[in-house]
């Protein structure tokens, strides 16, 4: 949360120049803190993790910096977000195979984890530090994209102020159905009885990457920006019914816990990925605005974490008496209902202020 913040300013003022030593430094602290977590005595170790997490925090501002601007960048952006849809799934099933068939224990699997792609990581990095900057063809279509200042972020907040409070309300209720599920969903898959499958996670996360990978990723042959980023707020509607209905229907014990699990993932990433790879791409391009993803991404994911670590420390500090399934179902219900009110009125607002 504390990285997201930061990050507003941070990312926004970031220049081309030096990315990959900021890259390299923050990952190679992330994951010297998972070997302290390892070695640093209970309950310490979660400090190291403190500085994990603030590391890692600026790296999808960093990455997503490479492919903004482009004509490409919607498919690119959606393939880059449908990846951290998968690698949490197939991380947690290398994890579990480690603390399963090599008797990794819980304190050394992170770091355990972490090193097996390390060097991937590096070489992979090392490739995207070669791509090119936007030609000029993408500059025409999706405008410039330059580092902005305090003045000009004031001054696009106070442009579009209604517009802000929708997204960030918005992304601030994606985050944290995403977060809750991505933290404790080892715990929600244990409850409804699936915890000695090691699989499971990368089974469904893989479906659920390569549905909305197809889905999001037609709107790359979309080529007007604001025609594009209408369809994006009734695909975000069409995320928010999912995760409701489904929610709704487990409840009822219409469907069996593993297809809720499935249809909740895959509702809540439609929206998810669409607000992490084109939202902000398409309103910066249909509005003709020099200046980048980053901040807008972090403006809202700032609001996003807080609000997910406050649901926690509700849950956690009144000791509510709920297993993760029971309060994850109830608070996805009532987030649906509320995504769908704030997307219709960013959809509305958004016309209005092109219009004029």
């Amino acid at each position: 949360m504390l990285s997201k913040f930061y990050g507003i300013r941070f990312i926004s003022e970031l220049k081309r120049h030096g990315r990959w030593k900021t890259s390299l430094l923050m990952v190679g602290v992330a994951w010297l803190s998972l070997l302290l977590f390892a070695i640093v005595p209970a309950p310490f170790g979660m400090l190291c993790f403190l500085f994990n997490g603030f590391t890692l925090g600026f790296m999808w501002g960093v990455v997503f910096s490479y492919v903004e601007g482009r004509r490409a960048t919607d498919f690119i952006g959606v393939v880059l977000a449908v990846s951290f849809i998968f690698a949490g799934g197939f991380s947690r099933s290398i994890g579990k195979w480690l603390m399963l068939d090599w008797g990794v224990s819980d304190y050394w699997m992170p770091f355990a984890t972490a090193t097996l792609f390390a060097v991937p990581l590096v070489i992979f990095y090392a490739l995207l530090e070669k791509a090119p900057a936007p030609d000029a063809d993408d500059v025409a279509e999706r405008t410039v994209r330059l580092p902005m200042n305090q003045t000009e972020r004031q001054q696009f907040l106070k442009k579009f102020s209604g517009g802000v409070v929708a997204f960030v309300i918005i992304y601030l209720l994606l985050t944290i159905m995403r977060e809750l599920r991505d933290n404790y969903m080892a715990n929600m898959w244990t409850e409804l009885g699936y915890g000695g499958n090691a699989s499971v996670f990368a089974k469904t996360e893989t479906i659920t990457s390569l549905v909305v990978l197809g889905l999001i990723g037609i709107l790359v042959f979309v080529r007007k920006n604001m025609r594009a980023f209408r369809i994006i707020h009734v695909l975000l509607i069409i995320g928010f019914l999912l995760t409701g209905i489904a929610s709704f229907c487990f409840r009822m014990s219409w469907l069996d816990g593993a297809l809720w699990m499935q249809l909740t993932g895959l509702g809540l990433y439609i929206s998810y990925v669409l607000f992490n790879s084109v939202f902000f791409e398409r309103l910066l391009a249909s509005f003709s605005i020099a200046g980048n993803v980053g901040f807008l991404i972090y403006v809202a994911d700032a609001w996003g974490y807080l609000g997910s670590i406050s649901v926690m420390l509700t849950k956690e500090l009144l000791k509510l008496q709920l297993n993760w399934v029971e309060f994850y179902s109830q608070l996805v219900i009532g987030f649906a209902a509320v995504g769908v009110f704030a997307s219709l009125f960013s959809l509305i607002y958004f016309n209005r202020k092109y219009r004029s």
